[in-house]
Formats: structure tokens, C-alpha cells, sequence
């Protein structure tokens, strides 16, 4: 089955076609991240014009890259919640007109779900990395998130031509700028939310934390690099108390305004924006570090805790843009990570996401009547 999935719930324009759930045929990305990089942020009205220019010619390539013509497509599957109001119509727009024109099923994918079925998509990228076992329960804590199994080496004869996949129940940790969740995966398309923020995310988190510092959007990447210069344990960060497995980064986010404000001797009433020029390179690097090494241990002991909890998960899985971090894939290596390619938006995580919709007997979606959903629980 070829699915050819549609993209557009923030500032990436994407659309990928992908066989049986797994096999990427094309998958092409329209990034609008050098134009945000100018203003710091998103702006949704830009990001949906951006949108609607690159759209057509985004499938267009994605079909021409898989070799593929209308009468190869199976079904069409489209993100319409959650993201910003404009990109999600420009995306479902274009799906639910393409689904009329070709008289293709149409299959409207909520975009956490997407993420986390990255997962399932063959990972050229690490093909030939080690297997990796369920996870296993240890007698004791010593380090961050210890709940993972050590992972398995092989020789490369012991190698074959499928892919790992995770095993259920699992947990699936999401980790984006919009989302910071912990979901409970009893089987295929069954999501349950057993964790989430209660302010802001943690992908917002690093951007807010980079601008304090003087570092450009987007903040994560930005960081991490900053950070392999800095050292970790310069600045002591605090733990947000959250009960439950809900996270706070709002508070770790205030934490390091104030940390710089007292670093560079000025009031707390000093603004943010300024701070920047009061730092030296070093200083900026050390924090970085911090900052990061802080928001690594805030997940891993909440995921760790969700382990203690649901002692038959099988396997952990980790999603979202976020995903892509270094510090984090080093600290969770027994865990499922996507290719650090798919870990942003793109179209192949929706076709995959659609495809496993379909094996669970999900019914299309009538394109005459499809709406969008910025905001919706991956619950519903």
C-alpha cells in the first residue's frame, strides 16, 4: 500500500509517499526555519502564505521522487490537528481537493500520533547500529533513567533486512516546541496521555532560553551546539516538583533568567533581551550546557518514573523535534529514536501514521466534510 502524506500543521511545507507503513519511496521538506530565524519565532500569517507557494510543487516532487503517478496512490493522508490555523487549511485544503480529483480515500492524522510513528519507518541512517533489546528492570538507581536495558552488539552477519520495531505496551515520550507529553501504547493507534506540561513545552523552553541567551532560532539546535563547548556543571539548575508524571519547564526557564541576571551582577527588573551583551562566549557555552543537561534529567526521571509505574512496557519510543537532540538520544540508548531527519515534520511520518490507522480498521475521512483542529488531544 503507497500512501502519499501531506504535511503543513507549523512552518515546514512536506510530502512524502511511503510503502506498507515503512518503506520511504520520497519524502521532501520546504523548511521555513531561515525565514523565522529573522524574527525569533513563527509568525503564522507568513507561515501560511509560505505554505501555499511551495504546496503543489512539494507533492509534485514528492510523487516524481517516488516514481510514482496518481493510479500508484492508494490513499492520501493529511496532519489537521493540532498546529496553526492557516498552515493546517492550506494542507487539508490541498488534500481534501487532491482526494475529490483522484478519487483517493482520505485520512486526517492528529500530528503527535504522526511523531510517534516515525519510529516505525525504516531508518537508513542507522541501519547498521546494534540491536536493541525490550527494556529490562534493574535491581537498583544509579544513574538518569536506568530503567533501560543495556543495548545488545551483534556482528554485522547477525544483521538482516528488517528493522527492529518496538514492541507493546510501550511509551512513547513526545518532545517538541508545542508538546511535552509521556503516552501510554497498549496497542497500534491506542494512545492514552499518562504525562504532559503544565506550562510551557520543552522545545519552547529551549527557544526562550536561547533568546535569554543571545542565541539564534531555533533554539534547540542552537543550544546543543553552544553546549559541546560549555561545561555542565558550571550553573546548578533546579528540578520543577510536579506531581505525577506531568512535567513544568516554565519555572527551569525562569531559573536561568535569573542564574544569568545574578552571573552578570544586574536586577531582576534588567531586561532579558539585554542580557546577551553582558555575557562572554564562555559564560553563554556554560549555560547552555546547563540548561541542557537540566531538561535531559527533567525527562528521563519522569520517564523513568512512568517505568516504575507500567513495569510490562515493553519498549520506549521517543518523538518529536526534540528527538533530535544529542545529550538526550546518549542518555536513552536502548530507546527507539527516528532518524534524526524524521524527527522534525515531515510528510512520512503521516503516511506511516495513516497506514497503521488503516490496519486498525479506521474508515476514511469524507473529504467534502473534513475540518482542522489547532487544538485536540491526541486522545480524541
Amino acid at each position: 500500500m503507497k500512501i502519499l502524506g501531506i504535511e503543513t500543521s507549523c512552518d515546514e511545507t512536506a510530502a512524502a509517499v511511503v510503502e506498507d507503513g515503512r518503506r520511504i519511496l520520497s519524502n521532501v521538506v520546504v523548511s521555513q526555519i531561515d525565514i523565522f530565524a529573522e524574527y525569533g519565532g513563527v509568525i503564522p500569517e507568513v507561515a501560511a502564505r509560505s505554505h501555499l507557494e511551495a504546496i503543489l510543487p512539494v507533492i509534485d516532487k514528492a510523487m516524481a521522487d517516488a516514481e510514482c503517478s496518481w493510479d500508484d496512490i492508494d490513499a492520501i493522508a493529511v496532519t489537521h490537528a493540532p498546529g496553526l490555523l492557516g498552515s493546517l487549511l492550506i494542507g487539508t485544503l490541498t488534500a481534501r481537493t487532491l482526494a475529490v480529483l483522484h478519487d483517493k480515500p482520505l485520512y486526517a492524522v492528529h500530528h503527535l500520533k504522526s511523531h510517534v510513528y516515525a519510529n516505525w519507518l525504516d531508518d537508513m541512517e542507522s541501519k547498521n547500529t546494534p540491536l536493541r533489546n525490550a527494556l529490562s528492570r534493574p535491581s537498583s538507581r544509579g544513574s538518569v533513567a536506568p530503567c533501560l536495558a543495556r543495548r545488545q552488539t551483534c556482528s554485522s552477519e547477525e544483521y538482516s533486512s528488517d528493522f527492529i520495531r518496538p514492541s507493546f505496551p510501550l511509551l512513547a515520550l513526545v518532545v517538541s516546541g508545542g508538546h511535552t507529553q509521556i503516552l501510554y501504547m497498549r496497542a497500534h493507534n491506542q494512545f492514552e496521555i499518562i504525562g504532559t506540561t503544565h506550562d510551557d513545552a520543552v522545545g519552547e523552553c529551549f527557544d526562550k532560553v536561547a533568546k535569554i541567551l543571545g542565541l539564534p532560532y531555533p533554539g534547540g539546535p542552537s543550544i546543543a551546539k553552544a553546549a559541546r563547548s560549555g561545561d555542565a556543571d558550571r550553573y546548578k539548575l533546579p528540578h520543577p516538583k510536579v506531581e505525577g508524571l506531568d512535567f513544568s519547564f516554565s519555572g527551569l526557564k525562569t531559573a536561568v533568567l535569573r542564574t544569568v541576571q545574578k552571573e552578570v551582577g544586574v536586577p531582576i527588573s534588567y531586561p532579558s533581551h539585554k542580557l546577551k551583551e553582558l555575557l562572554t562566549q564562555q559564560q553563554v557555552c556554560d549555560f547552555a550546557a546547563s540548561f541542557q543537561k537540566t531538561a535531559v534529567e527533567i525527562l528521563c526521571e519522569k520517564l523513568e518514573e512512568a517505568l516504575d509505574r507500567y513495569p510490562e512496557i515493553q519498549s520506549v519510543v521517543v518523538a518529536g523535534g526534540v528527538s533530535a537532540n544529542k545529550e538526550l538520544r546518549e542518555v536513552l540508548k536502548e530507546a527507539f529514536f527516528p532518524a534524526p531527519s524524521l524527527s522534525g515534520d515531515n510528510g512520512a511520518m503521516v503516511a506511516a501514521a495513516a497506514y497503521y490507522e488503516i490496519q486498525s480498521g479506521v474508515k476514511p475521512t469524507d473529504p467534502y466534510s473534513l475540518n482542522i483542529y489547532p487544538r485536540v488531544s491526541v486522545e480524541k
